[in-house]
């Protein structure tokens, strides 16, 4: 007997080991088992009893839950909602009070996995002053179980991202990020390609696929030293080893690409063999799952707002039922955890002083949620109007991030804090002139116009619409590239093509000299002695307080002006 029971030990251990870091069992768990049954029996005889009354157990509930692009808000904030064809804001997110609502959902099941997808160290103050620094801990409090490195973690370098991502406690996957060896060689996976996560007999599979069109839509020296590839290069492969050699129930998708392109993904053949596309980079909030040819695409939001939850149910190790939930972080309904309050505390006091100077005031409220013009945006662009009253047309890139900002204080204007510029601009930029032909400015807002409408989901940026003042444009938002832009007014007379015209926007760290905000050969270049946070804070010190309407500059034609996603197609709305 007592050689039987040490084959069975040996085998049960044996079988722990093979499970690695996608094991549910985590060793404080094993601990608090150990000290609580430590008075009487034994502890191997324990462990093994467990095992085996888990193993034989005929219903069986994994969660699955899911952030993304929280973007470094450590704090409850303001949110907007499309309701009732109107903007209505509530308070959620703050990362005490999503630790605590993550707490509530764990308690729900015996076995949940959390991880998130992306944009995790870019995006506030904080974030900039320490060179996401000050998140590693926060996370680590959190207890992901697996991370997927966004666009937005290159912000650093190649170097400070993997110094990053690997000082986190939990595995990082990424199947479609290469060590560039120069000379267009491609080396080793710079992130592992897969995990699995085992329960009971049963392996949920993770494959995560990062944006390959981040050396273009961001400045290109962030991800210098990394090749990035298409997903469909090697998704069907590693479909194929986590259902055919791994023996996986469930594959998931990680995907930092935009709910376009992952709405695409999930039609593509490559795709066969995934359950669901777990999503990011856009913001986008799936309520209920887009059901695609091969799969289904979620996506949580963004700023730690929302936590998506899919529930799977097992019967004799058999996928028999799902439940997928958008759930909100309500973060007034929340009591903060007080360790990560704590924690929080600590990371940001350093710097909170700085980050909470007013530096102006808004009588409107501050967001940047729509895909044609934005009240944040515009608040930019006046800034840069101001500062530069000699250029002819001013441009701000069609960013998402930066959570709104709508609570007035006691003066009953909305505080703008230097913390807030960072939000809206993480990178402080220098601003740079050039000049540019009116053929050049048209096939431009041709080309940036398909980058958000393009029916090619492959070809769209991610962002919204290029912001602009000094020049108004009307479009089609649905015509094909080259037929969109109707009308182009500058100043106050129609485009010459033939004409030149000055314009003003941000460097960005690695793109040839000729080139400003991705318009290609402009003519004589030159950097300003200020930077884009300078221009702004001058602008608001100076008149303090500011109604940023938007101005009617970009006119869509086929669309609604208050359009809230560029996603087609498929049954989803954003609200």
């Amino acid at each position: 007997m007592k050689s039987k029971y040490k084959n069975q030990r040996r085998t049960f251990l044996k079988t722990l080991g093979t499970i690695g870091l996608g094991s549910l069992i985590a060793p404080h768990a094993l601990a608090q088992d150990l000290n609580e049954n430590s008075n009487g029996g034994n502890h191997d005889d324990l462990l093994f009893s467990a095992n085996e009354k888990e193993r034989k157990s005929p219903k069986l509930t994994l969660q699955l839950l899911q952030t993304t692009d929280v973007h470094c808000q450590i704090h409850p904030h303001d949110e907007l909602f499309w309701e009732n064809e109107q903007a209505v804001f509530r308070k959620t997110g703050g990362y005490a009070q999503l630790q605590t609502f993550l707490k509530q959902l764990k308690a729900r099941h015996q076995h949940t996995f959390l991880v998130d997808t992306g944009d995790m160290f870019q995006g506030s103050q904080l974030s900039v002053e320490t060179t996401g620094e000050a998140f590693v801990p926060i996370l680590n409090a959190l207890d992901y179980q697996l991370y997927l490195p966004g666009n937005w973690e290159v912000i650093y370098g190649k170097s400070k991202m993997q110094q990053l991502m690997g000082a986190l406690h939990s595995p990082k996957v990424c199947t479609n990020m290469y060590h560039d060896l120069g000379e267009g060689k491609r080396g080793e996976l710079i992130f592992q390609p897969y995990q699995i996560w085992e329960v009971e007999g049963i392996k949920i599979g993770f494959l995560g696929y990062t944006d390959p069109l981040v050396p273009i839509r961001q400045s290109p020296n962030y991800s210098k030293g990394i090749i990035y590839t298409k997903p469909e290069e090697n998704l069907a492969h590693y479909v194929d080893v986590l259902r055919n050699q791994e023996q996986c129930s469930v594959v998931i998708l990680l995907a930092h690409l935009g709910l376009s392109q992952q709405i695409a993904l999930g039609n593509d053949p490559s795709c066969a063999g995934v359950d669901y596309i777990f999503g990011g980079d856009t913001h986008e909030r799936v309520r209920n799952p887009i059901q695609c040819q091969y799969t289904k695409v979620v996506e949580p939001g963004a700023f730690g707002s929302f936590v998506g939850s899919l529930e799977l149910d097992f019967e004799q190790g058999k996928l028999v039922a799902e439940r997928y939930e958008l759930l909100e972080v309500q973060s007034d309904s929340l009591s903060p955890d007080e360790k990560m309050s704590k924690l929080l505390k600590e990371k940001e006091s350093v710097f909170s002083a700085e980050i909470n100077r007013v530096v102006g005031y808004s009588t409107i409220p501050l967001y940047r949620y729509f895909v044609v013009e934005n009240p944040i945006d515009t608040m930019i662009l006046d800034a840069l109007d101001w500062k530069f009253p000699e250029i002819d047309i001013v441009l701000s890139n069609g960013f998402r991030f930066c959570p709104p900002r709508t609570t007035p204080d006691q003066t009953g204007n909305i505080p703008i804090t230097k913390g807030f510029i960072f939000d809206m601009l993480p990178v402080d930029s220098t601003v740079r002139t050039a000049e540019v032909s009116g053929t050049q400015i048209r096939n431009w807002l041709e080309k940036e116009l398909n980058n958000v409408f393009a029916q090619d989901a492959s070809k769209r940026f991610g962002g919204w619409v290029i912001k602009f003042k000094g020049m108004e444009v009307e479009f089609l938002a649905y015509a094909e590239q080259g037929q969109r832009v109707k009308k182009v007014i500058v100043g106050s007379q129609p485009l010459e093509l033939n004409k030149t015209y000055s314009i003003l926007a941000c460097e960005r760290d690695g793109d040839p000299t000729d080139m400003l905000c991705r318009i290609k050969g402009v003519s004589n270049p030159k950097n300003t002695p200020h930077t884009l946070h300078k221009v702004m804070e001058s602008y608001l010190l100076t008149h303090q307080v500011v109604t940023p309407k938007p101005h009617g500059s970009a006119k869509v034609l086929d669309a609604p002006q208050n359009l809230l996603t560029q996603v087609t197609g498929v049954p989803y709305q954003f609200y």
